[in-house]
């Protein structure tokens, strides 16, 4: 069965990759990858903050931000609290939505481990250990179970040159690059101090401050 969905989807017309020009960070070099291991890393310092009190941020993201709007029914967990080693683990599972329209709902389960640790006044965040469940019936029943290092590395997603997307693969690529690209935005601005610029100058923007990122 596997097999049968995974040619239908590498069958599906070019039409299925994202009009226009696709974005550079989608493109080769795009899904990271450690010894064939999927492997996102983000690290950024908050200078003059106390450890203490980074990882008590940091904590409260995690479980908040990012287990606190998941599916919670058999994967999602803390796994470590990192109050002995200062690394907080957790198991994730999401909904990754493709298209939400009248009676066309294309989403998959997204799958992954993040792991969030503080060194002195330094965070590192690393996701890791992705796969999808896709297909599945309104029961959440008889989908399909993907890993990531199958359908979105270099390797399997992109053609030889490095420049296009394979259709079949397209949306899982674009969408987890997005979702893990948010992940580690959203857990600089849980230590950012906003800024906003009179309405006269610019449209209210946010600014980073307090943050070196590496």
């Amino acid at each position: 069965m596997k097999k049968l969905f995974l040619a239908f989807m590498l069958m599906l017309p070019l039409m299925a990759v994202a009009k226009g020009p696709v974005d550079a960070k989608y493109l080769k070099g795009g899904v990271p990858e450690e010894n064939g291991v999927i492997v996102f890393r983000k690290s950024f310092s908050v200078p003059g903050m106390q450890k203490d009190d980074i990882f008590t941020t940091l904590s409260s993201y995690v479980k908040n931000v990012v287990v606190g709007p998941a599916i919670h029914e058999h994967r999602t967990r803390i796994v470590s609290d990192g109050k002995t080693d200062g690394t907080i683990v957790a198991k994730v599972e999401e909904y990754m939505i493709f298209k939400d329209k009248f009676l066309n709902l294309d989403r998959t389960r997204f799958i992954y481990q993040l792991q969030a640790s503080v060194e002195g006044d330094k965070v590192k965040l690393a996701i890791s250990q992705i796969s999808y469940y896709y297909n599945e019936d309104q029961e959440g029943k008889n989908g399909e179970t993907y890993k990531g290092e199958e359908w979105i590395t270099d390797s399997q997603a992109l053609n030889k040159k490095g420049d296009k997307i394979y259709p079949s693969c397209a949306k899982f690529r674009i969408k987890t690059i997005d979702r893990v690209e948010q992940i580690f935005e959203d857990c600089m601005d849980a230590f950012e101090v906003a800024a906003t610029k009179p309405a006269t100058e610019a449209p209210a923007k946010k600014v980073r401050k307090g943050i070196v990122e590496d």
